[in-house]
């Protein structure tokens, strides 16, 4: 059941935008996962600053347009989200620059749209939604997403990619190399990066314990 108090301070905008916020049957990109880029969000902003409603907005509808992430329109699905977060928050009377600023950090969110973030909104939105790919919660998601779309755990004859290239289409844990060990570098506030290091060597952790019992 929805309770828009878990969207403290902002339960009235939560209660408006919720409808639109999980789009399709992702479990990677549901309900659950908005919450918590949502408290990743109000984490950092609280020590870095911005437009809180801008900022709140721009979580609550970061994912309102979900391509799977084996599409050719992967890359575009930022954008397409964007133009629909705009419409949404013209309906509900927003001021043109406010619906820009949400736009701007809904596209620059995503990594696979390569989009820089240029507001501080969008550098949050940025942090709070890669924290989710990282740490526990991330090696969750990673291992969700390879079985959405057939992938084997890993290599059994070759684990760590030793002799051959990595290959996440086909291996889970090689997404760990080719992506996720990646992102902490990538951060774009102080409080962000700070978070971010801690998830990145509970990762790593979980990868090396996981590559002892295999």
């Amino acid at each position: 059941m929805f309770a828009a108090e878990a969207f403290s301070p902002h339960e009235t905008l939560a209660a408006a935008l919720i409808a639109h916020a999980a789009d399709g049957d992702d479990g990677s990109h549901d309900l659950a996962h908005i919450l918590r880029v949502f408290r990743n969000a109000m984490r950092i902003h609280a020590r870095e600053g911005g437009d809180g409603q801008v900022l709140a907005a721009s979580v609550l509808l970061h994912d309102c347009v979900v391509v799977e992430k084996n599409s050719p329109l992967r890359a575009k699905a930022s954008a397409l989200a964007a133009e629909k977060a705009s419409a949404i928050l013209a309906e509900l009377g927003w001021s043109g620059a406010d619906i820009e600023a949400a736009a701007h950090a809904i596209t620059a969110h995503s990594f696979s749209a390569g989009v820089a973030p240029q507001t501080l909104e969008a550098k949050i939105l940025q942090d709070a939604d890669r924290l989710d790919a990282i740490g526990m919660i991330g090696a969750a998601r990673c291992f969700y997403i390879a079985g959405r779309l057939g992938s084997g755990l890993y290599d059994p004859f070759d684990p760590a990619a030793a002799d051959r290239p990595l290959d996440d289409k086909r291996y889970a844990i090689d997404h760990f190399q080719t992506k996720l060990f990646k992102l902490a570098d990538g951060f774009q506030t102080e409080t962000g990066r700070r978070l971010a290091a801690a998830r990145d060597k509970s990762l790593r952790d979980f990868l090396s314990e996981f590559m002892d019992e295999i």
